[in-house]
């Protein structure tokens, strides 16, 4: 996960210190069910945290890159490549400093996140656009530090709330 000292790629921000609010949910399985567990965490978090105005946004892109992440560490047929005999996992972490929030998702598989283009009729190949657009361009990787994999990160700004709840 994120390292003290360390800016978070992209962000300008670092995590540790700057980051006083943070959310690391125990790994998933790189299993299709995946995505919906961490749609239910990062509800319950910004619940908690009283930003539940981003959970909207949030969830669909935490939705797509978990989603993404499963994808990559499958076979050809969907099933999951085994890593030295292990199911490979995905990793969510959620860090806010109150005025921005990162989410970042950690996979094992080889590979880096690419946007492709999807034809009108395609049902699937826009996540990566929609992540974009969700999160007006702030979102990237970064290669795993040990290990195979990757850290797929979007970033949000937090909307001050009326009166200073949510």
């Amino acid at each position: 996960m994120a390292q003290p000292g360390r800016y978070l790629a992209g962000t300008g921000l670092r995590p540790g210190q700057a980051w006083p609010v943070s959310s690391v949910m125990p790994p998933l399985a790189a299993l299709p069910t995946a995505p919906s567990a961490a749609r239910a965490h990062v509800r319950a978090m910004l619940a908690t945290w009283r930003m539940s105005g981003l959970a909207e946004a949030l969830e669909l892109v935490v939705s797509e890159l978990v989603a993404n992440g499963v994808n990559a560490s499958a076979d050809g047929d969907g099933a999951p490549r085994y890593l030295e005999g292990r199911m490979p996992v995905i990793r969510l972490c959620l860090l806010t400093d109150g005025a921005r929030l990162v989410a970042e998702v950690w996979d094992e598989a080889p590979g880096v996140p690419v946007r492709l283009r999807a034809g009108r009729d395609d049902e699937s190949g826009r996540g990566l656009d929609l992540v974009d657009k969700i999160t007006g361009s702030q979102w990237g990787w970064r290669p795993a530090r040990s290990g195979p994999g990757k850290c797929v990160w979007a970033a949000f700004e937090v909307p001050a709330a009326p009166g200073g709840a949510d």
